[in-house]
């Protein structure tokens, strides 16, 4: 089930986000910036036990401004690969992206052929608007990126 995250998932999305960080196959988020944007997540959630819900996927939808915007930290509990958990969240976000009249979704990803699917290009990092950068300035990898961007046309 996907829902929107609540501030219950914090913690699982950054233990979600700091292993595949520690991997270097996605950029890590500290608490304190997930706590901040905690309104562009949704997540993926294992509701089999009515008690707990158990967080084995997440996503974000970041607006850059009216008509632009970025898909961020999709990550998928290792054990739950392939089960189309990571699908499923990316056509939330996208349809989300619809919903909010998005023109343009980009992302910067170490995964080009998952994203290829659902008809992003790639595309130089110089192409992005500089606005993004900011966020840039404070990755460990800054100056030297290795992501690969790209961008869909809704």
């Amino acid at each position: 089930m996907i829902r929107k995250a609540n501030i219950k998932d914090i913690k699982a999305i950054h233990g979600l986000l700091q292993d595949y960080g520690k991997k270097g196959e996605l950029l890590p988020r500290p608490l304190s910036e997930l706590y901040d944007h905690l309104r562009d997540f949704s997540v993926w959630v294992d509701n089999n036990n009515k008690d707990e819900e158990r967080v084995l996927g997440c996503c974000a939808l970041q607006f850059c401004w009216e008509d632009l915007a970025e898909i961020r930290s999709l990550a998928v509990h290792p054990d739950y690969l392939r089960k189309g958990i990571g699908s499923q969240l990316s056509e939330a976000i996208l349809a989300e992206a619809k919903d909010f009249n998005i023109k343009k979704v980009f992302t910067l990803t170490y995964q080009p052929e998952f994203f290829e699917k659902y008809g992003f290009m790639k595309i130089p990092r110089s192409d992005l608007p500089l606005k993004i950068w900011g966020d840039c300035l404070l990755c460990v990898k800054f100056p030297d990126c290795d992501e690969i961007a790209m961008m869909k046309e809704l």
